[in-house]
């Protein structure tokens, strides 16, 4: 049976990195929110109607793809989705409704990182030109936002902060195969 695995957290704690080796360990596929947003980035002024406008119909199409996919297959999004906004709980629905559509079991997982490692994460040279937050100032106004999230077995929040992206892989891999 497939399964959707929702991996969300501020920009900049490491959600692709550790998507990756998931990934990898899952023989799943990655769907990371800059492969969605980043036609929004280039097209429209960020946070105008025609951004939300652009970024709605890639991530209409990338979940019509998704649909398509065989049954056994395993998602793995990532997203920066904030429960304090009505972007952020759009996007937390559509995840939701992805998952019923496609009948599989929704994996919620959050990312923290404490503030201090996570402002030394999102200045980091491999974020420069791909599109990625590299404002150490937005952490401490991230870090207080709650993100949206499922709630029961199939959700988990794991801190990053001293965890290589490997090691944090490893663990979710593990509770993912192995459900309480």
């Amino acid at each position: 049976m497939g399964r959707l695995l929702y991996i969300n957290g501020a920009p900049g704690v490491g959600k692709l990195t550790i998507a990756r080796q998931m990934a990898k360990r899952l023989n799943a596929r990655v769907l990371d929110n800059h492969a969605i947003y980043n036609v929004g980035f280039a097209l429209a002024d960020f946070r105008s109607p025609a951004f939300y406008d652009a970024v709605r119909a890639v991530r209409t199409t990338a979940y019509e793809q998704i649909l398509r996919l065989p049954d056994n297959e395993i998602v793995i999004l990532t997203a920066a989705d904030f429960d304090d906004s009505r972007w952020g709980r759009e996007n937390w629905q559509a995840v939701v409704r992805l998952a019923e559509e496609r009948r599989w079991p929704l994996y919620s997982i959050v990312l923290r990182c404490d503030p201090a490692e996570h402002r030394r994460r999102i200045i980091d040279k491999d974020r420069e030109g791909r599109g990625k937050l590299r404002d150490a100032d937005a952490v401490a106004t991230m870090t207080m936002r709650p993100l949206a999230r499922a709630d029961g077995s199939r959700c988990t929040e794991l801190d990053v902060t001293m965890m290589a992206a490997e090691d944090a892989a490893l663990r979710l891999v593990e509770w993912v195969s192995n459900p309480a």
